[in-house]
């Protein structure tokens, strides 16, 4: 099965997740991305009490009310996120990139930087608060460096995607 590792790493590398969650389909390989709006409304479908008032009228499957006044496309992106939420075999939810590995990442490109100008601009950019920032837009002076960094950081990634691959017993080595 093909693995695409370019996917993988645009979803651990939103680390926010204020707009999509992202899980790893290891029957196709592929990555879901799903809304936290259509997630939020999933679960609670899912997690209603049963002192919560229904419509008398609703036919329940699965335990899941869904409610009758969605549309068509509302009602299929939740019973997707349904099937994900529920089927947690099959679906592994993509966890965000740690910080402290992309900062160690960012010191360590930093540091194979010939032109000591940029070198020390991007090592003085890691200091304090706003360092992912302050490190891309010193990176946006150079175009050749901005882009080995693209290459070194999917690299890096790539073995970091691996290890976690292999942690959820999707690789084996």
């Amino acid at each position: 099965m093909k693995i695409n590792y370019d996917h993988i790493q645009r979803a651990m590398e939103d680390v926010r997740r204020d707009r999509f969650d992202y899980y790893l389909d290891l029957e196709t390989g592929r990555v879901k991305e799903i809304s936290v709006e259509t997630l939020n409304r999933a679960n609670r479908l899912l997690y209603l009490s049963t002192e919560d008032e229904y419509e008398p009228d609703v036919v329940f499957d699965s335990e899941v009310n869904l409610d009758a006044e969605v549309d068509d496309k509302t009602l299929e992106t939740v019973e997707e996120a349904l099937t994900v939420l529920l089927n947690e075999s099959r679906f592994v939810r993509i966890p965000e990139r740690d910080s402290a590995d992309a900062f160690n990442t960012m010191r360590d490109f930093a540091e194979t930087v010939k032109d000591e100008g940029l070198r020390k601009s991007l090592l003085s950019a890691l200091d304090g608060k706003g360092a992912f920032r302050r490190f891309k837009d010193a990176l946006l002076a150079d175009k050749k460096e901005r882009k080995r960094w693209h290459g070194f950081n999917a690299l890096h990634m790539k073995r970091v995607i691996k290890r976690w691959l292999e942690d959820i017993g999707f690789l084996t080595t």
